[in-house]
């Protein structure tokens, strides 16, 4: 388990106030720029509405409340991507995959047609077993990795296999942060993609033919904007 958060008193939703758990090391201005926005959900648990596919033949389907991203033997990398895009935000979900499968989420990414043919690119929110969980990568880009120290002992162990992991990402101006199971892993300051904004993706690997099938699951995906 990774260290406990500080908690802050929230605001009113639903007419309750709640406790607003606030990511370490997260500066005193943001914090408060957090507690004063609502949390929306991305996912209603029941449908893909708000979500368009983009590249790849990977499958999605909604299963008990969850996304589930199968993989397509032979295909490139797929993603599932919110048709509205977003710029300063805290992002919150859960997700488990298959051992013998990469994912992770695109955020502030894009697709345009005169670019790659459409390709998906911008920072990933990297999932998998290996120990690069919650590290950030420059999907569809020439950089590779945008988080140049990937040692951390403590990050590395973050992501349990088999496992429902949490995962918080900050994104703010140029500053990307990320969490996983409330263990602190990305700290890094943007300067190479030039995105301020752009979609939320849910990737599903490409694998190659004679692999899989693979699957990759996620639930409770929720947002707050910072304006």
């Amino acid at each position: 388990m990774g260290r406990r958060e500080p908690e802050g008193e929230g605001l009113p939703e639903g007419g309750s106030v709640h406790q607003a758990r606030v990511p370490q090391g997260v500066e005193p201005v943001i914090v408060l720029l957090l507690l004063c926005q609502e949390w929306t959900s991305l996912f209603d648990g029941k449908s893909l509405d708000g979500w368009a596919q983009k590249n790849g033949t990977a499958t999605y389907r909604v299963e008990d409340g969850t996304i589930v991203g199968k993989t397509n033997e032979g295909s490139p990398n797929s993603f599932l991507c919110t048709t509205k895009d977003y710029g300063d935000f805290e992002l919150k979900f859960e997700v488990k995959v298959d051992d013998a499968l990469n994912s992770g989420v695109q955020i502030r990414s894009k697709s345009l047609a005169d670019v790659d043919k459409g390709r998906v690119h911008g920072p990933q929110v990297e999932i998998a077993v290996n120990g690069t969980a919650g590290y950030i990568y420059a999907e569809g880009l020439k950089f590779g990795w945008l988080s140049e120290n990937r040692s951390d002992p403590k990050a590395n162990a973050a992501f349990k296999k088999g496992e429902w992991n949490s995962y918080r990402v900050l994104a703010q101006g140029k500053s990307i942060k990320t969490w996983v199971n409330d263990v602190p892993v990305a700290d890094l300051v943007d300067e190479k993609t030039g995105h301020a904004s752009g979609f939320i993706g849910l990737q599903v690997h490409g694998i190659k033919k004679g692999t899989g099938p693979y699957e990759v699951r996620w639930r409770k995906i929720e947002i707050r904007e910072l304006k």
